[in-house]
């Protein structure tokens, strides 16, 4: 077996076991609440020591926003593979399909998960960090996309945080309807009501 195939035979085994724990941690955190749950319980929960766990996962919020990390590059990718002549905005709207569609995969799971985030104090301002975080990768996915010179960073980066706020709106408005409405309505409600004129 080549270096590459065990590398990526190890990877995908990595990534399973991680996914593992990260259900074994939301099943627990939804059981017992959030606060309540130690590292050492999610261990014993997992069948994991401690330190196997902190392998994959270096704090409780990381065993639940985890694959929120990803996210950002994802929605990234989306938008650099945009056509050109779209405009940023209804680039912006599309490439956020990305999210939508692990919603739409699972309308109860993440039901539950959002739930748990949205009320979980540490859990909330941990996920907006991490969302926070994928602003330069759209900013730069954006510029990229940009033949004005003219165009400025300042202009990009309004237009990417408003953005993920219109998603963020859209998820609570969604949550508040316990999944009935139709959360791709609700995104392109959001974007409309700030689109150019």
């Amino acid at each position: 077996m080549s270096g590459a195939a065990r590398t990526n035979t190890r990877d995908i085994a990595r990534a399973a076991v991680r996914a593992e724990l990260a259900q074994v941690a939301f099943e627990l955190f939804r059981q017992e609440g959030f606060a309540k749950v130690t590292l050492d319980d999610l261990a014993a929960a997992a069948g994991v020591s401690r330190s196997t766990f902190l392998r994959y996962f270096g704090t409780k919020e990381d065993a639940v926003l985890g694959a929120f990390n990803a996210h950002g590059a994802q929605v990234a990718d989306a938008l650099r593979a945009r056509p050109a002549d779209e405009d940023d905005w209804t680039a912006l709207r599309r490439a956020l399909d990305t999210v939508v569609e692990r919603y739409r995969l699972d309308p109860a799971g993440s039901l539950a998960m959002t739930r748990l985030v949205k009320d979980t104090p540490a859990l909330c301002a941990r996920q907006l960090e991490k969302q926070h975080g994928w602003r330069p990768a759209l900013v730069e996915a954006l510029a990229e996309r940009d033949d004005a010179a003219d165009s400025t960073t300042l202009g990009r980066s309004v237009r990417a945080a408003a953005a993920l706020d219109c998603l963020n709106v859209a998820i609570d408005h969604w949550t508040a309807s316990n999944g009935h409405l139709d959360l791709v309505d609700l995104l392109d409600e959001a974007f409309a009501a700030l689109a150019p004129h």
